[in-house]
Order: structure tokens, then C-alpha cells, then sequence
């Protein structure tokens, strides 16, 4: 059974406005006709594909049919810019999962390369880096950085490099909590001194604290959910954390923060990209993935 790609079109822009009736503002028609061309998709693949809920919610089909829509409406765009056509609508829309740290960092750089010679929308959705291929398999992001090494079907994966993690505190911190501000910090002070977590899924400081020999469920923890104020945090004194290389270099080397020392915590980050056969989404790899050979990590 052919999927007609207007009546795709018209599911993917429901799915993304949450309602029927903003839909229809987008596609000019009345909430009505918009309906009607749900209830016909459905009709023609013999499966639901909206739970009709506010807002919406896609259903497993649905979420393969709007997947479909941003890959074809992405392969129009490029064929009517081949052919020297103009345009028709709104430039197609890349939807791009990207984790936090990332996306502070080292990652909207790349995007600025590729949007200097692309005129593709791009919407980023700030999502843990192990949270992505949720996004990527309802059809909400094209590509995606993640954690993860192996794609969903219909997506293939290639390795960036990894993020490096040191464990950092303020010179406050420490003269508290261990009394001076030089000589190591012992596992009797890490088991009450307060880390500063990102989220409660956030292992790094765990993980840390695990190797010093401390159970980190014995530690006090903050949660400040911003890669910029989590840093703030750790300099202000609340607590101690795992901050990148690239942010806590130029903070350890002006006296802001002091090493705790230990090993590095690194994180392996992979890009993941649709297989739909798009120059774009070609070009946006490449991007990418030059950026990350000097940004990240490599081996």
C-alpha cells in the first residue's frame, strides 16, 4: 500500500502542534478537513495512528508515517532546489536530539557550519544522550548525539569520540568540608559533602564517587539541570561535580576550582542519522563529524 505523502504531511504537522486545530491553521483548512484526511490515512494503511487525546498522541504506525513525512518532505525540498524550482511552504525542519553537555559545548558549532550553506530548519530537542532513540523512532528527530552505539532500524550510527569529565570543587567548598584547601580529599568527606548532581539519571558524579570507594547513596546532592549553572554551582560553592575539560580548564587554571583528582569519567557519544538518501542530511553528518575530531576525544 502506496502512503499518500500529502495526507503524511498532514498527521506529522498534528503530531507536531498537539491539536487538530492548529494543524489546520498550518495547512489552511478547517479542523473539519484535516480530520477527514486523518481518518482516510488510516483508512488506506488499515491501522491507527492517533490517539485523539489533548494533545494527540501517536501510535506505533503513527509514529513510522511521520518519519516517512520529515524524510519526504526533506527529499522534495532538495529535488525542487536540484531542478531550480522555487521553493513551495516552509523550508523542511531536521529535528535533532542532542544532550545537554553537547549542546552547551561543542555542538551548536557545527550546526552554525552547516546552516551557513543550508537552509534547512533545524529544532533541537535537549534530551540525555541516552533518552534519544526514543525521539528518533517516533519520527520527532532525524538524527541524533547519543550514548547509544547501535541505531534503530532505519538509522545508521558512527562514533564522535568522547566527552571527558573531571571531578572539580571551589576552594569554599573544600576549606569546609575538608577543612584546608590542598592534600586529598578523603571517602569520609565525599560520603557527607554535597555533589551537584544534573538530574536523578545522572551517573557521573556517581560513578566517580564509586571509585574512591564511596557509596553515593550515603552523599547529599543537589540537582541543577543546566550544563552553564551546573558549572555556576560548583564555582559558587554548593557543591562538587564532574565538569567537562573544555569548561573546567580555564576555571582550574585561574584558582576557580581546584581538581579532586581520580581518573576521568569519559562518555562515548555516536551520531545517528536517518538512512533517507537526503544531500542534506549527508552534509550535516560531515559537518558534524569534522567538528567532533577536533572537539572530542578520539580513540
Amino acid at each position: 500500500m502506496r502512503i499518500d505523502p500529502s495526507l503524511a504531511e498532514t498527521l506529522r504537522l498534528v503530531a507536531e502542534e498537539g491539536t487538530l486545530e492548529a494543524a489546520a491553521r498550518r495547512q489552511h483548512m478547517t479542523p473539519s478537513a484535516v480530520s477527514q484526511r486523518l481518518k482516510l490515512l488510516e483508512q488506506q494503511l488499515g491501522q491507527r495512528l492517533l490517539v485523539r487525546a489533548k494533545p494527540v498522541r501517536l501510535t506505533p504506525p503513527g509514529e513510522v508515517v511521520v518519519r516517512f513525512a520529515r524524510g519526504h518532505a526533506l527529499l522534495e525540498q532538495e529535488t525542487r532546489a536540484a531542478l531550480g524550482l522555487e521553493a513551495q511552504g516552509e523550508r523542511p525542519r531536521i529535528g535533532i536530539a542532542v544532550n545537554s553537555d553537547s549542546l552547551a559545548t561543542w555542538f551548536v558549532p557545527a550546526l552554525a557550519q552547516f546552516a551557513q550553506r543550508h537552509d534547512a530548519q533545524l529544532e533541537l530537542q535537549r534530551e540525555d544522550q541516552d533518552e534519544t532513540a526514543r525521539l528518533l523512532t517516533s519520527g520527532a528527530a532525524l538524527a541524533a548525539v547519543t550514548s547509544a552505539s547501535a541505531a534503530p532500524p532505519g538509522f545508521r550510527s558512527m562514533p564522535l569520540g568522547s566527552l571527558v569529565y573531571v571531578a572539580v570543587t571551589s576552594p569554599a567548598w573544600r576549606e569546609r568540608w575538608a577543612g584546608t584547601t590542598s592534600g586529598p580529599v578523603g571517602p569520609d568527606v565525599l560520603a557527607r559533602a554535597p555533589r551537584i548532581d544534573y538530574d536523578t539519571s545522572d551517573d557521573l558524579q556517581a560513578t566517580w564517587l564509586r571509585r574512591q570507594g564511596v557509596d553515593p547513596a550515603l552523599a547529599p546532592r543537589h540537582l541543577v539541570p543546566s550544563t552553564h549553572e551546573l558549572a555556576d554551582s560548583v564555582v559558587a560553592g554548593l557543591g562538587w561535580g564532574m565538569l567537562l575539560t573544555m569548561q573546567a580548564e580555564p576555571l582550574l587554571e585561574g584558582g576557580e576550582l581546584i581538581a579532586l583528582g581520580g581518573d576521568p569519567v569519559t562518555t562515548a557519544l555516536f551520531w545517528q542519522v536517518a538512512t533517507t538518501p537526503s544531500a542534506q542530511l549527508e552534509a550535516l553528518t560531515d559537518t558534524v563529524l569534522e567538528i567532533a575530531r577536533t572537539a572530542l576525544r578520539q580513540g
